[in-house]
């Protein structure tokens, strides 16, 4: 009876033994799993798309698929610059789902980059160089912004333009994260020929240096005759030509023209809107904008919202009270930056 009965208790031990070796197993299996779970869901903007391309009217991720950005462009850096930081962008991109940095460096404004010194130049590179190491750091895309705007033709500065892009492409030439914009918004009269003729000169510079890099090309009428650019467009590779509206002010009209352009085969990128009107303040066109935003969607065309800053202006998306540079929750958003940031 003994001997039954240490069998009987050692049977028993063993059986608990096998039962809880098994569940040790299943969690550590759950364990393992666990983390890849979460590394796929924690992949960077760049984990998933890659190196990007332009086939058509597309945008294209390195697999082939057609891929679409959500971006925020910062103020002027040279206005705002401790926007450009990288607890910011770890933000947008964690927090809002932001997969793409704007970094606008005026050229002519105060403290432009070509109506300005040598030391100025030298700083305002520095804070484009602060924001490519920062956004890359995070696995983000970085689009440098040549933020023409009161010199209204690309061909004012392209000496300027020509060396600037040749120090920024040559520094990050094994880069495959970093989008040039050559000309932010060409106005005052400069036809598309104009811009034809200066794209020239300044995208084999790029393409010296990085040969597969995508790059912005401005369309006339700030960026909004996409039309004149599907009608006679650039020779070149991974070329995406820039669309930039304000929905209080750019409506069906300026959507019909973005729709024939698409239809044509032009490759459209929206480098800056707000839904405002296109002064960058007054009342916000919600509806408009959404009007917008399912344009977009249905061809697949990245876009980017104006502007990371606490400006007193409607389209700056922190609320002007707000004076963090980072850690934004909902309530430290504008009207404008809380509607973007439901939109992605």
């Amino acid at each position: 009876m003994k001997r039954r009965g240490i069998v009987r208790v050692l049977a028993v031990i063993l059986l608990f033994g096998i039962i809880f070796s098994g569940v040790c197993f299943a969690d550590n299996d759950n364990e393992a799993a666990e983390p890849l779970q979460m590394a796929q869901r924690t992949k960077t903007p760049f984990e998933k798309y890659g190196a990007l391309k332009v086939e058509g009217s597309k945008l294209l991720a390195k697999d082939g698929s057609s891929c679409q950005l959500h971006g925020v462009s910062t103020h002027g850096i040279a206005w705002f610059p401790e926007y450009v930081n990288k607890s910011a962008f770890k933000n947008l991109r964690d927090q809002w789902g932001v997969d793409t940095i704007r970094l606008a460096m005026y050229t002519t404004e105060y403290n432009g980059y070509c109506n300005s010194g040598t030391e100025n130049r030298t700083k305002q590179r520095k804070r484009v160089y602060t924001g490519i190491d920062a956004a890359t750091d995070l696995g983000m895309y970085v689009i440098v912004d040549w933020h023409i705007l009161s010199d209204g033709n690309p061909n004012r500065y392209v000496s300027r333009a020509k060396d600037f892009f040749g120090k920024v492409s040559k520094k990050y030439k094994d880069q495959e994260n970093i989008i040039y914009e050559i000309c932010n918004e060409p106005n005052g009269g400069v036809t598309w020929s104009q811009i034809k003729k200066y794209a020239k000169q300044i995208i084999p510079v790029i393409r010296k240096n990085n040969p597969d890099a995508i790059i912005i090309v401005g369309t006339p009428h700030w960026s909004q005759d996409v039309d004149k650019a599907a009608a006679s467009p650039l020779k070149y590779e991974n070329l995406l030509y820039s669309l930039h509206f304000y929905a209080g002010t750019h409506k069906q009209d300026l959507r019909d023209k973005m729709e024939k352009a698409v239809k044509k085969g032009l490759p459209i990128f929206v480098s800056e809107f707000s839904i405002c009107d296109a002064s960058g303040t007054g009342a916000l066109n919600k509806t408009q904008g959404k009007k917008w935003i399912t344009a977009l969607n249905r061809h697949d065309i990245s876009y980017v919202a104006w502007n990371l800053s606490n400006k007193n202006e409607s389209s700056a998306l922190i609320k002007t009270s707000c004076k963090k540079t980072k850690g934004w929750t909902r309530a430290d958003f504008s009207a404008s930056g809380k509607w973007y940031m439901d939109q992605i």
